[in-house]
């Protein structure tokens, strides 16, 4: 087990070329801004109101 952890440590870290990150920015700005377009849901405002001690006052 020595000999696999010592081969882990030694390993050189990963490099992406320019592409491959410009092209994984794009699909996680495009997974992100669909989720933030979804907003938050009511029952959630909700829970986080009360945790707050809004109560029943006014969403925002």
């Amino acid at each position: 087990m020595e000999a696999a952890a010592r081969k882990k440590t030694n390993a050189k870290p990963a490099k992406l070329g320019r592409e491959v990150q410009a092209r994984l920015g794009q699909q996680l700005r495009a997974m992100y801004d669909e989720v933030v377009g979804q907003g938050v849901p009511d029952r959630f405002n909700d829970l986080l109101n009360r945790l707050d001690g809004n109560g029943n006052k006014d969403r925002q």
